[in-house]
């Protein structure tokens, strides 16, 4: 039987929206028609292919079913302006940005936690923040064993997660920083695009700040928890920062089980669960890092270990690509549930 194709559309060329053309390929999604939209039109090359990108209009959405959002971390996107015209004109969206997550109306989505919400969208489905769905994909299998009841995290979220800019910042100060024989380790680069520099140091501030001086991005990783997990009792702090890594976010996560649980079986419950791997020997000095993550589509969690001092409690450390699992991978595999 001849497997059905979609007509799809890719919104967005920065640095998620090309991880979405490369993940749709990758994984062979049943695609009939491609269509790219950007500001402008223009040519682009990915992994030596040419994609036509078309200026994005209200009547492009003419014909699709599928249309991927890509965003910008922590900014308001196209889909503001386009979603409801893609949606009118049949396509169902899959969101990347910000502006339809905390929706009522809308399912947040993370295939590996939450699959069945996909059913409820009405045109729409959200897509995570970065850092909330490595989180949520690591501690879901967690939680079905032994509930959660707290949660602190600290995230190290690379550069790579605010933007090609944001990339292109922190190159540049390394090569000023390296060209004065690091003498001066403050430097100010051409090409700013963070609040403070990135290159040598590493700064609590992603997002605006608000309620309670927590950060936006702080604030995502509690409300988009609790919505995904379907468990808002869950008592959850975060510390977002900025860290002077390329691609891939880490995160130091604390939680507090609502049944005891040992390291061991936390360990043998995650390598058996889907899309995540865990590197955890410490003797031998294996636990996920950044730079061994970066183009890789799975969840990686090591360092599990009990807190001594208080029951139940337990240490992870999350690494994860984020331009992949955390944006686009998401995305793509919210569209295979699609068409399943």
């Amino acid at each position: 039987m001849r497997k059905q194709k979609y007509n799809v559309a890719v919104v967005g060329v920065g640095a998620v929206g090309l991880e979405m053309l490369r993940c749709l390929r990758g994984r062979n999604f049943p695609v009939s028609n491609l269509k790219v939209f950007a500001r402008s039109a223009r040519e682009i090359e990915l992994d030596r292919q040419i994609y036509e990108v078309e200026a994005v209009s209200a009547g492009g959405f003419i014909g699709i079913d599928i249309a991927l959002f890509a965003g910008t971390e922590g900014e308001k996107g196209a889909a503001v302006t386009y979603a409801f015209e893609a949606v009118k004109r049949g396509a169902v969206v899959i969101d990347n940005g910000a502006d339809f997550r905390m929706d009522k109306k809308v399912p947040l989505v993370v295939p590996e936690v939450n699959t069945k919400d996909v059913k409820k969208h009405r045109g729409i489905i959200a897509n995570p923040n970065c850092s909330t769905i490595q989180m949520v994909a690591a501690l879901w299998p967690i939680y079905k064993k032994a509930g959660i009841k707290r949660i602190i995290a600290t995230t190290l979220q690379a550069s790579s997660g605010a933007g090609r800019a944001a990339v292109e910042q922190l190159k540049e100060e390394n090569v000023l920083i390296a060209s004065g024989g690091y003498g001066n380790l403050s430097v100010e680069a051409d090409n700013k695009s963070m609040p403070q520099q990135l290159a040598y140091n590493v700064f609590p501030h992603i997002g605006g700040f608000s309620e309670s001086d927590y950060t936006s991005e702080e604030w995502k990783l509690v409300k988009e928890t609790h919505k995904i997990m379907h468990d808002d009792k869950i008592k959850i702090s975060a510390t977002t920062t900025r860290v002077p890594v390329r691609t891939g976010h880490s995160e130091s996560v604390y939680i507090e089980t609502e049944k005891n649980i040992t390291p061991q079986r936390v360990k043998d419950i995650l390598s058996r669960s889907p899309g995540l791997v865990v590197i955890d020997s410490p003797k031998d000095n294996l636990y996920p890092m950044p730079k061994d993550i970066e183009g890789r589509d799975e969840v990686f969690i090591g360092r599990i270990r009990n807190d001594p001092f208080v029951k139940n409690g337990l240490w992870l450390w999350i690494v994860a690509d984020n331009l992949r699992k955390g944006a686009a991978l998401n995305a793509v595999q919210i569209a295979e549930l699609l068409v399943k």
